[in-house]
């Protein structure tokens, strides 16, 4: 944070791949399908694969058809994955027909949902970092995505109470990059966008929003890496390999905030005090070699007090 930047009073979080890991937990999932595949069903280990792989492919191009409910689509995408040779097992939607088989179809979705969420599932120290932010910050989630999908996850991950503003691109007209939804969440928490910091994982949504917003900061979550910024991507003003080094950049940050209320009680004091002995504020380099300590703790203590987000 240069000396310039506006005090923090608002944090922006993204959710998928930043708070939750989806790509790589739908990755896993599909990989435990193919094994119940081989194991439960005698399907052959390249059969196997393939039609998880094909799930999973369609499932992310289309995650959702507002023609039927999410488990009448995931159903049907799991009936096309098993394909011709594996159709007659595949009676998509209703029990009622007379067949002995049980629906595999059905079957794999229940089980790959289940999973899903067991793999997605945040874990407590993410939780109580959560909670610990909301004692000093107002905290919200910005997620792109279809509107059913989205409050899914944040329904069966618990999300809700864990943040003041949850917006769902699916629901509004318009998505990040747009800078209107991040006006929209400072509208609506009562903060100024120079007073508000973004945390996401896509430079070209999240950071790139962030900056048009003119949002005080962005922190990008890179999980690749091996990847380099470019000339033409948008630059972050942090990097981070992951969501729980946040602790340590907040703490950075809320460290360098009261040395600039130090240096600013200090430059006042010293137009009215002659003697500086007068001035009882810290010294810069006491204050320095106290970074991270006593800034922002996730101790039991601190966790005690935190918001149950009622």
């Amino acid at each position: 944070m240069n000396q310039n930047q506006a005090e923090i009073k608002c944090i922006l979080f993204d959710l998928d791949n930043t708070l939750i890991e989806t790509r790589k937990a739908d990755t896993r999932v599909c990989e435990k399908i193919a094994n119940e595949l081989r194991v439960k069903f005698n399907v052959t280990h390249d059969e196997a694969n393939s039609i998880s792989s094909s799930f999973l492919s369609n499932f992310r191009k289309c995650p959702e058809n507002t023609l039927m409910s999410l488990d009448k689509w995931r159903t049907y995408l799991w009936s096309q994955a098993l394909g011709d040779k594996y159709q007659q097992y595949a009676k998509t939607f209703s029990p009622i027909y007379n067949f002995p088989w049980f629906f595999v179809s059905e079957s794999l979705y229940q089980n790959w949902l289940y999973q899903r969420y067991q793999n997605l599932a945040m874990p407590d120290e993410l939780k109580s970092l959560l909670e610990t932010l909301r004692m000093k910050f107002r905290i919200a989630l910005i997620t792109n995505g279809t509107s059913a999908c989205q409050w899914e996850k944040i329904e069966k991950l618990h999300l809700k109470d864990c943040f003041d503003l949850i917006l769902v691109s699916g629901d509004l007209s318009y998505e990040k990059p747009d800078k209107h939804i991040f006006f929209q969440a400072c509208e609506l928490l009562n903060v100024k966008p120079k007073n508000c910091l973004m945390v996401g994982d896509k430079l070209e949504t999240d950071i790139q929003g962030g900056f048009d917003a003119g949002l005080s900061a962005t922190v990008w979550i890179s999980r690749n890496t091996h990847y380099y910024l470019t000339e033409t991507d948008p630059k972050p003003d942090y990097i981070l390999s992951n969501i729980m080094e946040f602790k340590y950049l907040i703490a950075n940050l809320l460290d360098m905030e009261n040395m600039r209320d130090a240096a600013k009680k200090l430059q006042d004091c010293s137009l009215y005090c002659d003697d500086d002995s007068a001035c009882a504020g810290p010294s810069f380099s006491d204050h320095h070699k106290r970074m991270f300590s006593n800034v922002f703790t996730l101790d039991e203590d601190s966790n005690s007090n935190a918001s149950d987000g009622s």
